[in-house]
């Protein structure tokens, strides 16, 4: 059996981050996202002080990123 990786986007406070100490409670692998470097930082230690695997990756929203997804979704047929 393989250890699952989870990706917690919005992790660094409430929901988010009870999610991702919940997920580190089951032994899971965890990644989490925010804006806050810092918090970002702490959090993965603290993850870690728990005994899993943990990593950080900082939120950087980029607009240039989402529109061409938004096309592509568009070009298949979906709508709002």
């Amino acid at each position: 059996m393989t250890t699952p990786v989870v990706l917690i986007t919005g992790a660094l406070t409430g929901i988010g981050r009870a999610t991702g100490l919940a997920f580190a409670q089951e032994g899971a692998r965890i990644v989490v996202s925010g804006r806050r470097d810092q918090a970002g930082h702490a959090l993965t230690q603290e993850l870690r002080s728990l005994g899993v695997e943990a990593g950080s990756q900082p939120d950087r929203q980029n607009r240039g990123t989402v529109r061409p997804a938004r096309c592509r979704r568009q070009q298949c047929g979906h709508r709002r």
